[in-house]
């Protein structure tokens, strides 16, 4: 493995990682901008709070209404609408506290399994 590549996946937390939080920034379901907003607040908060989570971002879930979306593994959790207020709430009650925010999860999709919330 060359150093580039081992320096690349230390960056990325992989061997230490607990969750993976994935955000959609858009363009078709939310402003790009506001997208970009929420996702440099979740770099900043997950550094400042030391939680074990790699991050990605990603330009389209195909999903198209209702983003920004965060989808947080390895619960398959789907967080619509998330600006910075509403991840400060997912990291204390969810990401931190352990219990995911019931009112809302639209979709939970751990790996081999999809149920839409009530």
């Amino acid at each position: 493995m060359s150093d580039k590549l081992q320096e690349g996946l230390k960056k990325a937390a992989m061997a230490t990682a607990e969750r993976h939080l994935f955000l959609c920034l858009g363009p078709d379901c939310c402003n790009p901008s506001d997208g970009e907003k929420t996702w440099e607040y979740i770099k900043l908060r997950v550094r400042e709070s030391g939680i074990r989570a790699m991050r990605t971002k990603a330009a389209c879930f195909r999903i198209c209404t209702n983003g920004p979306w965060l989808v947080v593994y390895p619960e398959g959790v789907w967080y619509p609408q998330v600006t910075p207020e509403r991840f400060e709430q997912i990291l204390q009650r969810h990401l931190l506290g352990g219990e995911p925010i019931a009112e809302w999860i639209v979709v939970r999709s751990a790996f081999g399994t999809c149920e839409a919330a009530d």
